[in-house]
């Protein structure tokens, strides 16, 4: 494979294809994914970008040695810790919120995957050769970095994801990775640590209080000095992890934001105006007319005693009409 320019502090290269989540396939089809990603150009070239990093059982491991797995001081990790197929497990004041596995079938399984996965990351054809030590204000795109010897982390290493909460960041050193104290890898722009990837080819090992993300998978061994954080995974295939005073934190990835779907509004249909709805009218029957309405008052009931005519005679009333 030809190797494309070499990384400076100022250069950043473009955005790789964007990957499935990692539970999507099993570790054995890891290969077979990889080879088959979409292609990412980079110059005149074009190269096979990783879509997807399965860890299989080793997902929820944060410690995972071969001979030994040692702490010294008040170290705390959210995660599980394993050892396989050695057995010396020396903890120290460490706080473990996980299981520790020690040479059981569960280790056993994890470190199966931990190669697997290795293997996978080793292949993964390079997007950009590194030649200069990563950070000091360095910003990268996602995609995977190269070095046939070692890589160093010196000073701030900053690794924007475009956006893409899948941006996936695969780092290959060759031999070994460094990190100087107090350095820091920092996320940015929906990059996440559970995307990123350190394959090494020998041992690597994390100054004091250096901030660190993303997961070491290393063919030897791993030590994390005096009060190095970190945000991943320290996965030793043949060797020890040393621990000194750290906070290990496995990494989950936050599902992208999907903005609710709200309906549109549709105005109430009104309908057209007609006769005014309600209780019936009733209507009182009409009033029969009085055939002798033209015959001035008439006198429904005669009181008793004598009446006036009106032409100067009484007239006695010797019935009354009701």
């Amino acid at each position: 494979m030809t190797p494309e320019s070499d990384i400076s502090r100022s250069t950043s290269m473009p955005a790789a294809p964007r990957r499935m989540r990692r539970r999507a396939a099993p570790t054995s089809a890891m290969a077979a994914v990889l080879a088959v990603g979409m292609t990412l150009a980079v110059g005149d070239i074009a190269h096979a970008a990783p879509s997807v990093v399965p860890l299989g059982a080793a997902e929820t491991f944060a410690v995972l040695g071969s001979t030994t797995v040692s702490n010294t001081g008040s170290t705390v990790i959210d995660g599980d810790v394993g050892i396989y197929a050695g057995n010396s497990i020396v903890p120290g004041p460490w706080v473990v919120n996980g299981t520790v596995y020690n040479a059981t079938t569960e280790a056993q399984a994890a470190q199966g995957s931990n190669t697997s996965t290795y293997g996978v990351l080793a292949s993964a054809p390079s997007t950009m050769t590194v030649s200069a030590p990563l950070g000091g204000g360095q910003t990268l795109t996602p995609g995977v970095y190269s070095s046939a010897s070692s890589l160093q982390v010196d000073g701030s290493l900053t690794l924007d994801g475009g956006g893409d909460p899948d941006a996936l960041f695969v780092f290959q050193a060759g031999s070994t990775l460094t990190s100087a104290s107090s350095s820091s890898v920092n996320l940015i722009n929906g990059a996440q640590a559970c995307n990123v990837f350190w394959q090494v080819g020998s041992s690597a090992t994390l100054g004091s209080s250096t901030a660190f993300r993303g997961s070491i998978l290393a063919l030897t061994s791993i030590t994390a000095t005096t009060s190095a954080t970190i945000e991943g995974r320290l996965l030793a295939q043949n060797g020890a992890v040393t621990l000194d005073s750290n906070t290990i934190t496995v990494p989950s990835c936050a599902d992208p934001v999907v903005p609710p779907v709200v309906p549109p509004v549709v105005p109430p249909v009104v309908p057209p105006a007609g006769p005014p709805v309600g209780p019936p009218v009733v209507t009182a029957p009409p009033v029969p007319l009085d055939d002798d309405a033209d015959d001035g008052p008439q006198i429904r009931r005669v009181p008793r005693g004598a009446v006036d005519t009106g032409d100067g005679s009484l007239l006695v009333a010797s019935r009354v009409w009701s």
